[in-house]
């Protein structure tokens, strides 16, 4: 018996829960976080938050219930 199935890279386990996907996903969320901490050195919100925008939250919003509404 499988005890996880990955299709569409979407993680579902035999008993249809989500906690593999959403630490996977959170895992690759915290990847491209520090991918880029480590290679921008302004910190400053004008640069952080379009990074953010787009290398971090879209793995946050895929297909998993982690999402922070505020950025």
């Amino acid at each position: 018996m499988v005890k996880e199935q990955k299709d569409l890279d979407v993680i579902v386990s035999a008993d249809m829960k989500w906690e593999r996907q959403c630490i996977e996903v959170v895992t690759k969320a915290n990847k491209m976080l520090s991918l880029v901490k480590r290679n921008f050195q302004d910190r400053s919100k004008v640069t952080i938050v379009p990074l953010y925008k787009n290398f971090v939250r879209p793995h946050l919003e895929y297909c998993c219930q982690v999402w922070c509404p505020y950025l």
